[in-house]
């Protein structure tokens, strides 16, 4: 089958950039680099202490850590069909490209449009929860109060330099970020089960997939387990950047699902075993809910952890929003580039000459993030309340239908560009199992959807959340249906920039 693709060769920062199309940097970032900056947008202590009292107290009860372990098979499933088509198309807008390849332009151009609109909005929703936790942590610590708009200038500030001088600052940057917050977690557990577990000894109730059904609401707390994992697909986005990307990029997804769930089960488990199971419930369910890591972290390690681990839960999410971040603006440089929309081409569309990345895009990114972030404060929204809650959910919906759309898009790709590669597990039951599971994960956010807004469960936000979910999607595939009859050319470029090493095959 003929394609028009427009590759993207090596040419260094600087020099004049082949048929018009802008490179980022190559060779920028290594396999850790990838792995560390798809966890970052995890953001493991924010997922622990965030995710897990509320799932504890009104979803999956005892059985959270189970909840964890389903998920992390459910994702590694999904990432089989994701890593295989990995390795044939290597594009920094990675669902932009795979679904316009495997379902086609227009359905390509509507996943682009969600997947961009869905790392934003992340930026601003963890710009929300950074500001949250600065505030009551200085608060805390030292007595002081400083409003939380103090905090979020300076993450967006950060976000921002880190993205103009290129991927390899903010790879360092997060390595750092991500080792502390990973090690504080982790010695709280190991901490536990030096003590036999805490003051009940050690259960395996937790671990036991059925009683990841016995809880208060079950799907709600499901909903979360996967929600806890969002952006680790982010590391295809990366292969343009990164050494050998056929061989990186797919053990990159599997180390960010596997370990990232690996993490989960245990650190979830061991704060439950360190408080004990009833314990748990009623410190997820009381007016400190984060207690329920403070409290063995305070009894089997000393109140030195407690203090870093609220230091930890604001770098932990300043790591998150800088990976969002960088997502966002790739994702912008990716239909930029294209021509898609001429005005993007000669802006968002450019590399720095010197840093090789995504500089003009990121600008745009960060006006984005601070006219979010200026318009839920001037409404009176609460930073973690309301503006990381709502900017979540909205995200996590848009990137959730992607993910399933991606799914079929493999089971596709392989039927009719590579039948003599398909495989009955890799390129056929992976992606169809993965595909039906994010479809109903997005189902059981639209269920639960107000429960898990809390106190904006009425929020006009949230309400439409659907619809604008649903408009962006329409209007992407209407938009590339109308280029399709009027401007076939501009039509014919819709995610077919690639990299020239690793080019459609």
């Amino acid at each position: 089958m003929t394609q028009q693709i427009e590759r993207a060769t090596a040419a260094p920062p600087g020099a004049n950039p082949p048929d018009g199309v802008h490179r980022l940097k190559a060779n920028a970032v290594g396999l850790l680099g990838v792995v560390f900056m798809a966890i970052a947008t995890a953001a493991p202590i924010t997922a622990m202490t965030g995710n897990v009292p509320f799932m504890i107290s009104a979803g999956t009860g005892t059985g959270t850590p189970a909840a964890f372990l389903i998920a992390m098979v459910v994702l590694a499933v999904f990432s089989v069909g994701f890593t295989t088509m990995s390795k044939h198309i290597t594009a920094t807008g990675a669902f932009y490209g795979f679904i316009s390849f495997g379902l086609g332009r227009s359905a390509g151009l509507a996943a682009g449009l969600l997947a961009t609109f869905a790392y934003m909005v992340f930026e601003g929703s963890l710009v929300g929860i950074f500001s949250s936790f600065g505030t009551n942590t200085v608060a805390a610590q030292f007595g002081v109060h400083v409003p939380w708009w103090v905090f979020a200038i300076v993450m967006l500030a950060i976000n921002a330099l880190g993205t103009w001088f290129g991927v390899a600052v903010a790879e360092k940057f997060l390595v750092v970020l991500l080792g502390t917050e990973c090690a504080v977690l982790a010695i709280m557990g190991i901490a536990v089960a030096l003590h036999g577990g805490g003051p009940h000894g050690f259960s395996f109730a937790p671990l036991n997939p059925v009683n990841a059904f016995t809880g208060p609401s079950a799907g709600l707390g499901l909903f979360f387990a996967f929600w806890s994992w969002v952006g680790f697909e982010s590391t295809a986005m990366y292969g343009e950047e990164s050494r050998d990307p056929k061989r990186i990029i797919p053990k990159a997804t599997m180390i960010a699902v596997i370990g990232v769930g690996v993490f989960y089960v245990l650190v979830s488990w061991m704060a439950m075993s360190g408080n004990g199971s009833g314990e748990s419930a009623a410190l997820a369910s009381s007016d400190n809910p984060m207690d329920l890591f403070f409290h063995p972290t305070q009894t089997y390690v000393g109140h030195w952890a407690v203090s870093a681990m609220q230091w930890l839960m604001m770098t932990g999410s300043l790591a998150c929003g800088m990976a969002f971040h960088n997502c966002a603006a790739r994702y912008l440089y990716a239909l930029g580039r294209e021509g898609v929309f001429p005005v993007l081409e000669r802006t968002v569309g450019r590399t720095h000459p010197r840093h090789g990345s995504p500089h003009i895009a990121g600008v745009v990114q960060t006006v984005i993030a601070c006219a979010l972030v200026a318009g839920f404060g001037i409404a009176g929204k609460d930073p973690y309340s309301g503006t990381y809650t709502l900017l979540a959910i909205l995200g996590t919906m848009a990137i959730l239908v992607v993910q399933a759309a991606c799914s079929f898009a493999v089971l596709n790709y392989f039927r009719t560009h590579h039948p003599e590669s398909r495989h009955w597990f890799r390129t056929v039951l992976a992606p169809l199992v993965g595909g039906l599971a994010m479809a109903g994960v997005v189902g059981l956010l639209v269920l639960n959807m107000g429960t898990a807004a809390g106190a904006e469960s009425s929020s006009l936000v949230l309400k439409a959340t659907p619809w604008l979910v649903a408009a962006i999607a329409l209007g992407g595939f209407g938009f590339a249906e109308y280029l399709k009859r009027r401007s076939p050319a501009r039509y014919a470029r819709v995610g077919r920039t690639v990299l020239e090493e690793t080019h459609e095959r």
